[in-house]
């Protein structure tokens, strides 16, 4: 038999296996089970730390087996076939949605072909140092763009709620064969670094041509190529005369077109996947164009990046006792009807640049592997409605021929509201003490923000709807985490990239777009997902069924070792 055990230490007997061992016995003399030493096997599951009361405790969970040894469903790993060429599938996007569904193909030998605007992670390097260090925007290959995703070098972090959508074992096994650390396998909050991950996502790139899969970096998606028919649908059978037609489109392909060379060209494929981001706004106006149904507006959050000394919040979170990591937080309050919450918490972390375009300021937070900077950030978002848009936004998408991107032109509105109030791709910041004092910041903080910042008054200038919810969220964050607001927290703007405005709309079922046959949105550009985690579980679900479409199914979904 097996059984789940958690056991209590304090730091210092974390890895007291003796003591571990005696108090898995004790929980299975409590639960009254029966069982000799010598028969009793334990396995590592999860790992976190809790510093709730003033005192902090490591949490271990263990899956403890009686009588039996583990069955090891956890170190194995998917059969991959070498594509044979008779099925295509154009997948649109290199990130965690995109390679996870290229390598579920791959289970079944259907060849992937990744198209991707940005570089392959050698040369997005050299992108993201000239644009950290001179604030040169590539605005195809950068932080949001390029081999890998948002999160190839904007942290790793692959905690997710999305348990259901997936097997996330699996995708931490991938993440582990090609580099992650094993830790990732047990951590509470798995995390694997943005130091790291570019040579993971390298060698996932190799495997995949290696079985047969193509790649095309600085590539972009510029139309897709759909096949229009006329569908004729029966009303009332004891109607003759009582038909309908609608019209019906079928994608067969896209248009791309190469960022270096000019070179325009298409892919034909059975099916295409559209893995492409929340920053991909190029994408929702060409969904727009050909099926502006397809789109509808969905909630979002935008805000600012609060950034504290390293030291002060582990000192408030683990009450001034030393521990070799660095400490966490996780905040929300409801202000006025609105959810108001810190998103993508980067412990001895850095803020760095996202915009995806010239006249933008678009910050996000990240961390190497070591989470040992002097340093942590998260971001302080406001939730936004459909019904939060000013009408201006409104009327103009209306305009446009699609009212779902009225959020999407809002968000572009403040990147550049932003950009106008800051220095090139210096950002505008204000200490945490004068935002809530409504005055200037003679002097700023030292900060992680490479390119640099300039004082600005964001209580003034953000909307106000913004603006006064987070004057209070932080009044409120200070009473469950006293000392949060200090002299020394920094805040800069803005934080607008943590979930796209709008949703492609797909079939239940089917996962198809609702108005175009074989395409499939994934992912967190899709609008239904965020993270690395639940992308790639997204992505290996959609290539499921399409492979299902197909008529391809394993007989056995084989493992191996």
């Amino acid at each position: 038999m097996t059984t789940d055990i958690s056991v209590t230490v304090k730091p210092a007997d974390e890895k007291n296996q003796a003591l571990i061992n005696a108090e898995i016995f004790k929980s299975l003399d409590k639960k009254g089970i029966s069982f000799k030493k010598e028969d009793v096997t334990s396995v590592f599951i999860k790992k976190s730390i809790d510093a709730r009361h003033g005192q902090i405790k490591i949490l271990l969970r263990y899956k403890v087996y009686i009588g039996e040894k583990p069955n090891g469903d956890g170190e194995f790993l998917p059969v991959w076939k070498k594509a044979d060429g008779k099925h295509k599938v154009v997948i649109v996007g290199s990130g965690p949605a995109g390679l996870y569904a290229a390598f579920r193909l791959l289970e079944e030998g259907i060849k992937p072909i990744l198209v991707e605007r940005g570089s392959c992670t050698d040369e997005r390097k050299g992108d993201i140092t000239n644009l950290e260090e001179e604030g040169k925007l590539n605005a195809q290959s950068n932080f949001c763009f390029g081999e890998g995703g948002a999160g190839t070098f904007s942290d790793g972090k692959l905690y997710t709620r999305s348990n259901k959508r997936g097997d996330i074992g699996k995708i931490y096994r991938i993440f582990v064969e090609f580099g992650a650390p094993e830790r990732i396998m047990t951590d509470a909050h798995p995390h694997i670094g943005t130091d790291r991950l570019p040579s993971i996502i390298s060698g996932m790139r190799k495997k995949i041509i290696e079985l047969g899969g193509e790649f095309y970096f600085d590539t972009l998606c510029t139309d897709l190529i759909t096949e229009s028919s006329i569908v004729s649908q029966a009303g009332n059978p004891n109607e003759s005369d009582n038909q309908s037609s609608s019209q019906k489109l079928t994608v067969k392909g896209i248009r791309t077109k190469n960022l270096k060379t000019g070179l325009e060209s298409q892919l034909l494929a059975d099916a295409v996947i559209l893995a492409t981001g929340h920053s991909a706004v190029d994408i929702y106006k060409i969904l727009a164009k050909i099926s502006p149904a397809s789109l509808e507006a969905k909630t979002f959050a935008v805000g600012v990046r609060v950034e504290h000394p390293r030291s002060l919040i582990d000192a408030i979170q683990f009450h001034g006792k030393p521990m070799p990591e660095a400490a966490e937080y996780r905040l929300t309050t409801q202000v006025d009807g609105r959810g108001v919450y810190s998103f993508c918490m980067c412990p001895g972390g850095y803020i760095v640049p996202c915009a995806t375009a010239e006249n933008q300021i678009v910050i996000n937070g990240m961390s190497g592997s070591g989470r040992n900077s002097q340093w942590s950030d998260a971001a302080i978002v406001v939730e936004r409605r459909p019904e939060d848009i000013p009408e201006e936004f409104i009327e103009k998408a209306k305009e446009d021929g699609c009212p779902a991107l009225a959020g999407l032109y809002w968000r572009t509105w403040l990147e550049e509201e932003t950009f106008r109030h800051g220095k090139g791709q210096f950002a505008p910041a204000q200490k945490l003490t004068d935002f809530l004092s409504n005055k200037d910041s003679t002097s700023l903080p030292q900060t992680s923000y490479k390119p640099g910042v300039v004082p600005s008054r964001l209580d003034s200038w953000l909307p106000k709807e913004i603006s006064s919810r987070l004057e209070q969220a932080f009044r409120d964050f200070d009473k469950n985490m006293h000392g949060f607001i200090s002299e020394e927290a920094i805040l800069i703007a803005s934080e607008t990239r943590t979930s796209t405005p709008v949703r492609i709309t797909r079939n239940k079922e089917t996962l198809e777009c609702e108005g175009i046959e074989n395409l499939y949105p994934a992912g967190e550009g899709s609008g239904y997902s965020g993270g690395i985690g639940s992308s790639a579980m997204d992505g290996e679900k959609v290539a499921s069924r399409i492979s299902e479409k197909l008529g391809i199914r394993s007989e056995e979904l084989g493992v191996r070792s």
